[in-house]
C-alpha cells in the first residue's frame, strides 16, 4: 500500500510546481522578449524542407527550460531549508532532497541546464559552429561526470535485466551508462522541434517513473519526479501552438540527462525505451536517414526528425504532436506493466 502522506507528498508537489511555474512564467516571458533571446531557424540551403515549415517561428524565444529545472531547483532548496529550521513540524516531513535519492538528480539537473544554457546562448549569438548547437562532445563529459560518480563513488556495477534479473557487469558499467545518458539527451534534443511535442513526451516518461519510484521505495525520488511533471504541464500551458517560447538546450539536455540517470537510478535502463519511445524513434529517424544518405545518396523521409516528415507530408503541426502523445501514454503503460510483472513474476 502506498502510504497516504506520500500520496498527499506527490500530488501536493506536483501541483504546486505547476503553480509556481505558471505564476513565474509572465517575468520569464518579459525577459526573453525584451532582449529578443529568439530561435535561430536553420539556413534553407541546409534544411530547405525545415526552413520552408518554420521560417515563421524564427525569433520566438528560447530557453523556456529554465522555468522547469527553475522550478525544481527552487522546491527542493526552499523545503529543504524549511526542514533545517523546523525539524519538528510538518516541513520536516515535506524535505525531499536527500544524499541517498535526490542529491545526484538535482546535481545532474543543474549542472546540464547550465551546459545547455551557455550553448543557448551561444546560438542566439551565433557563436560556434552553425551558430552553437548542441555537439555530442557536450553529451559525453556530462555522462561521463554522471558515470564516474555512479560507478567510482557509489560503487554501482549492477545492470537489471527484466525477467532475468540483476548482472554484475563491472567497468561494462561504465560505458553502458554513458551511452545511455548521451543516447536520451540526444534524443529529447532531436524530439523538441514541434510546439509542446518534447515537453508533452516526457511528461508522460518522468510520470512513469513516479510510479516507478514509489513502488521502490524511493519515495524522494518519486516526489521529485512529480515536481518536474509539474513544472512540465505548466511550461506545456504555454508551450503548446502556437508556442509562447522554446524548451531550449537548457531544457533538452538537463531534462534528458536527468531522465537518463533516474532509469539508471532505478535501474530500469532497459524499460526506458518504452518510457521514452518516442525519443527513440525520433533520434532512430535521424541516424537512419544520415546512413542513407551517405550509403546510397538517397533520403528515406522528406525530414527528419521523422516529426518533420509528417509535417511535411501534411499533416497539421498539432496533429503530429497530439498522435506523439498518444503513443507516449500508450509505450509508457506498456512499460509499467512489464515493469510491475518483472517485480511480481
Amino acid at each position: 500500500m502506498i502510504e497516504s502522506f506520500l500520496l498527499v507528498k506527490i500530488l501536493g508537489f506536483s501541483a504546486a510546481a505547476f503553480i509556481f511555474a505558471i505564476l513565474a512564467t509572465p517575468s520569464l516571458t518579459h525577459f526573453l522578449y525584451k532582449y529578443k533571446l529568439g530561435k535561430q531557424i536553420r539556413a534553407a540551403e541546409s534544411a530547405p524542407v525545415f526552413a520552408k515549415m518554420h521560417i515563421k517561428k524564427a525569433g520566438t524565444p528560447t530557453m523556456g527550460g529554465v522555468l522547469i529545472w527553475g522550478t525544481v531547483l527552487i522546491l527542493s532548496l526552499v523545503f529543504l531549508i524549511l526542514s533545517q529550521i523546523f525539524p519538528d513540524t510538518i516541513f520536516g516531513k515535506l524535505n525531499f532532497l536527500t544524499r541517498g535519492q535526490t542529491y545526484l538528480t538535482l546535481g545532474v539537473l543543474v549542472l546540464a541546464a547550465i551546459v545547455g544554457l551557455v550553448d543557448d546562448i551561444f546560438g542566439i549569438l551565433k557563436i560556434g559552429p552553425k551558430g552553437g548547437g548542441l555537439n555530442m562532445s557536450l553529451y559525453a563529459i556530462v555522462a561521463s561526470i554522471g558515470a564516474w560518480w555512479f560507478y567510482f563513488k557509489l560503487g554501482w556495477d549492477v545492470f537489471h535485466v527484466p525477467f532475468l534479473g540483476d548482472f554484475s557487469i563491472g567497468l561494462w558499467y561504465f560505458p553502458i551508462f554513458i551511452f545511455i545518458i548521451v543516447a536520451t539527451s540526444f534524443s529529447v534534443n532531436e524530439t523538441d522541434g514541434l510546439d509542446g511535442l518534447a515537453g508533452g513526451v516526457l511528461a508522460f516518461a518522468f510520470a512513469s517513473y513516479v510510479v516507478i519510484a514509489t513502488l521502490q521505495g524511493k519515495a524522494d525520488l518519486a516526489v521529485f519526479c512529480a515536481v518536474i511533471v509539474g513544472a512540465l504541464v505548466a511550461f506545456l500551458w504555454f508551450n503548446v501552438h502556437p508556442a509562447r517560447f522554446f524548451m531550449g538546450d537548457t531544457g533538452s539536455m538537463s531534462l534528458g540527462v536527468t531522465l537518463g540517470v533516474i532509469a539508471m537510478l532505478t535501474n530500469t535502463a532497459l524499460l526506458l525505451p518504452f518510457f521514452g519511445f518516442i525519443l527513440m524513434i525520433e533520434s532512430l529517424s535521424v541516424i537512419i536517414q544520415l546512413t542513407s544518405k551517405k550509403l546510397r545518396g538517397k533520403k528515406i523521409w522528406q525530414s527528419t526528425p521523422i516529426h518533420h516528415h509528417f509535417e511535411a507530408i501534411g499533416w497539421p503541426e498539432t496533429k503530429v504532436t497530439m498522435r506523439f502523445w498518444m503513443i507516449s501514454s500508450i509505450m509508457s503503460a506498456i512499460g509499467l506493466v512489464l515493469f510491475i510483472l518483472d517485480r511480481v513474476l
